[in-house]
């Protein structure tokens, strides 16, 4: 029974476990458990850093960072695979060097101004240009013979305002063509317009946050029609003295299955400054950890993370990827640097790739298994995606592999049971792994897509236990593959 005035301590038994595991870790009681968070911390906020540009895939920033993981691999004494780190190809590139988007209604008045980064961005793939006309709001920006949103509204020489996503009561073989940014911006040039704004709805992304998306659907490139992407809350004032507003707009089409385009009083002017390069050169970086056992240095593990992400817009608009995926580009590098701390270095060999244009619908795991002539030698891929925040470590691909899972499984109970499997087949670079037979797993967490492609994904916003935890589980996991009796292609079901 408690007194008056009595205090009961309580105790976060989650943190008090991590706090001992730390300090066994820096005491050298847990063998092979050493990771070091101050290592995966350094290694974030290295690439985070705006010297990088936001390691746009095709940009000198992406390829900076591309040398800075080269560097540390090779300061652990991994070697490149091939006489070169680089594995060169190409992907389409845009870089918004700055954009200007203002409202008004009367030619005289003042303009309202929109920050760029806070505001608004472009769309990844947007043209450049200028744009200064009257708006139309069209909806979803779905102009089909069975709903038509542009059926009873003149849009030419007009500025479309439009939302993200498709309608969920249209079949997808009508929703699929307007279903990007680039679909919707074709349908809208198509009836004349000059400009585009899409108004960002995504349900994981927050109201009054930009998000960026550097895939926005397959070419050709509209290299004259800006694309801008104001945000919700943003959209919302853009709407305000209007007809309606995008809310009750957008809830109206989906309770009476009708357009309800409509004509706006304001006027938008767009101006939009970007160089596109449709064959830009960019790097997947791959190293190579040879085995001491002359039966089994044959056998590869490779272990993969993707480097690029978002870039950046103009001077105001960074997307620094902490979580996504600087996280697991540390995983990856600390997982390189243990494994060349031991006298007993692996039995088999570790192949170590850091993707590049995996926003672009994961390309360069694409690029690395079409172009890798062992393919047939690799025994397993490990991969590590966002680790830096969510709940608890997930690790995806027991349903098809369990001999894999069950080694990651088997660890995560030396460390506190915090893992969750998952028995979808591995997505993101691991899924063209998966399509050709080998067996895959990746970590990631759960719930842990708040910072996904926001400007925010900063270092301070990563959960220091949740990846330590993680790259530690990683580690491990590919510690066991590598040194244990694993064999991966027999033990698929």
């Amino acid at each position: 029974m408690r007194g008056k005035g009595s205090q009961v301590a309580t105790v976060n038994f989650k943190s008090l476990f991590f706090m001992l595991w730390c300090i066994a870790i820096s005491a050298g009681f847990v063998q092979g458990q050493d990771v070091s968070t101050s290592n995966l911390m350094r290694h974030i906020q290295n690439l985070s850093a705006s010297e990088f540009g936001g390691r746009l895939a095709g940009t000198q920033g992406y390829m900076d960072a591309a040398k800075y993981v080269a560097e540390e691999l090779q300061s652990y004494g991994i070697k490149p695979y091939d006489e070169s780190w680089g594995q060169l190809f190409e992907v389409e590139c845009n870089e918004v060097e700055n954009c200007t988007f203002n409202t008004y209604v009367n030619d005289n008045d003042e303009r309202t101004v929109y920050v760029l980064g806070r505001d608004f961005v472009c769309g990844s793939m947007t043209g450049r240009g200028y744009a200064d006309a009257n708006v139309v709001f069209c909806g979803y920006g779905i102009d089909a013979p069975a709903f038509n949103e542009y059926a009873d509204v003149d849009t030419r020489g007009k500025i479309v305002m439009v939302v993200t996503g498709v309608p969920d009561f249209l079949p997808t073989s009508i929703t699929q063509p307007y279903a990007t940014l680039r679909d919707k911006a074709r349908t809208a040039k198509a009836h004349g317009a000059v400009a585009l704004v899409v108004v960002n709805r995504a349900e994981n992304c927050r109201r009054n946050e930009v998000q960026g998306m550097n895939y926005c659907g397959e070419g050709p490139h509209l290299a004259t029609f800006p694309i801008v992407q104001p945000t919700m809350e943003c959209g919302e004032l853009l709407m305000e003295g209007e007809k309606s507003t995008i809310e009750k707009t957008m809830a109206t089409i989906d309770e009476t299955l009708k357009p309800q385009s409509f004509h706006l009083l304001k006027k938008f002017e767009i101006d939009v400054n970007a160089r596109y390069q449709p064959r830009a050169l960019t790097a997947n970086i791959v190293g190579f950890l040879k085995g001491w056992d002359k039966k089994m240095d044959q056998e590869l593990i490779v272990v993969g993370a993707n480097l690029d992400h978002i870039g950046m817009q103009g001077e105001t608009c960074l997307f620094p990827g902490s979580d996504d995926n600087a996280s697991g580009v540390a995983a990856l590098l600390e997982t390189a640097r243990l494994l060349t701390k031991y006298e007993n270095r692996p039995r088999r060999s570790v192949v170590f790739v850091v993707f590049s244009g995996s926003e672009i619908q994961h390309l360069g795991s694409q690029i690395f298994l079409s172009n890798f002539e062992d393919i047939k030698k690799i025994e397993a891929y490990v991969g590590a995606e966002r680790i830096g925040n969510g709940d608890s470590i997930v690790v995806t691909g027991n349903g098809r592999y369990p001999a894999l899972w069950e080694i990651a499984h088997k660890n995560d109970s030396t460390i506190g049971k915090l893992a969750t499997g998952v028995k979808t087949m591995p997505k993101g670079d691991a899924a063209p792994f998966a399509q050709v037979g080998i067996p895959s797993i990746v970590f990631c967490t759960l719930n842990g897509n708040r910072y996904a492609h926001v400007p925010s994904d900063k270092p301070e916003n990563i959960n220091r236990e949740i990846i330590t935890q993680s790259a530690q589980l990683m580690f491990l996991t590919i510690k066991e593959l590598t040194d244990g009796d694993y064999r991966g292609r027999s033990k698929r079901r």
